[in-house]
């Protein structure tokens, strides 16, 4: 459950990388700008502050945007929206890949943490604080914004960017799926914590935002389960995914998308048996990259392994089947 580019303003456009601003950003940015009356002499300065929010959640998604794109993934758009960013990123299925996609977001903020507190040991030394005091006093509140943000994105909570690096460093031992069942079972125990310290404070802000991770860490606990069950389906093992080295499903999983018969897209040689429609390329069950029929090539073992790559399922519909 995350906000899409519907209801969303186009702001603009960078490194590839659209910006959308979903439009209830403005009714909480009001709010928020409003609760900050008194901090500064002038509301000009409460709008900065604001406003540097918004500039800092939007480096934090650049950053996954841009090392999803380094290791090869797919990464085109950015919404903001209240309660934060999303950044959709597609990286490649490698644990190592996905580290890197979801570890630069709060890398972003450890990186800026240092700098404006520099920054604001130097206009107290300096002497510039007497002289330009709201200005100090926002560095101070961007310092603190980094801080706060690190802190929370970093709670080993799915989807959080910590529950998500937890979820990446299990990958490397205990393999796709079951990776992300034990992020998602450690999420939902953290959320109820959550929503226990939102009730205790009497905070809604806080509940809506527990709320809104529990969603999500439900659903990627339901996919998780679904994956475990799609690695236990037959594999054609004289075939291998040029990408991943995976081998890929044994059965009528494809569905025709002219004539909607289900089929086995291997069996047939990527031709529809029903209507003779050609597949020029067949999507991997494990990684999602689209390869034609005869690149799928007998499968081969990592050179650091005897053992054949690990069968298991993709985050989506597997090739055509709906």
């Amino acid at each position: 459950m995350t906000p899409t580019n519907q209801g969303s303003i186009r702001l603009f456009r960078l490194a590839g990388i659209d910006l959308y601003l979903h439009w209830s950003w403005f009714l909480v940015a009001y709010y928020g700008i409003s609760m900050r009356a008194g901090r500064y002499p002038s509301m000009t300065w409460n709008v900065l502050e604001y406003l540097s929010l918004f500039g800092i959640v939007l480096l934090h998604e650049m950053g996954h945007s841009l090392a999803c794109r380094q290791v090869g993934g797919h990464a085109d758009r950015i919404v903001l929206w209240p309660l934060g960013g999303v950044a959709y990123v597609d990286p490649p299925q490698r644990p190592g890949a996905t580290l890197w996609s979801i570890a630069a977001g709060p890398l972003v903020n450890a990186v800026l943490i240092p700098v404006f507190f520099l920054l604001a040991t130097a206009m107290g030394a300096s002497g510039l604080a007497e002289r330009a005091p709201n200005v100090l006093r926002l560095v101070q509140a961007i310092l603190f914004i980094n801080v706060g943000l690190l802190a929370f994105n970093l709670l080993p909570i799915y989807p959080l960017d910590g529950g998500q690096i937890l979820r990446s460093l299990l990958w490397f031992v205990v393999g796709r799926a079951w990776s992300l069942i034990v992020a998602t079972v450690i999420g939902l125990i953290g959320v109820a914590a959550l929503l226990l310290l939102a009730i205790l404070v009497r905070s809604v802000w806080l509940g809506i935002l527990a709320a809104f991770i529990l969603l999500n860490c439900w659903s990627g606990l339901r996919h998780a389960l679904h994956l475990v069950r799609v690695a236990r389906m037959p594999r054609r093992p004289e075939r291998s995914c040029p990408t991943c080295r995976t081998s890929p499903l044994a059965g009528a999983f494809w569905t025709c998308g002219n004539c909607r018969h289900r089929f086995d897209i291997f069996e047939e040689q990527a031709v529809c048996p029903h209507c003779g429609t050609a597949f020029p390329a067949i999507p991997c069950s494990d990684c999602g990259q689209a390869h034609p029929f005869a690149a799928w090539s007998p499968p081969t073992p990592p050179a650091d392994s005897p053992e054949a790559p690990s069968l298991l399922p993709s985050t989506g519909p597997v090739g055509r089947d709906e």
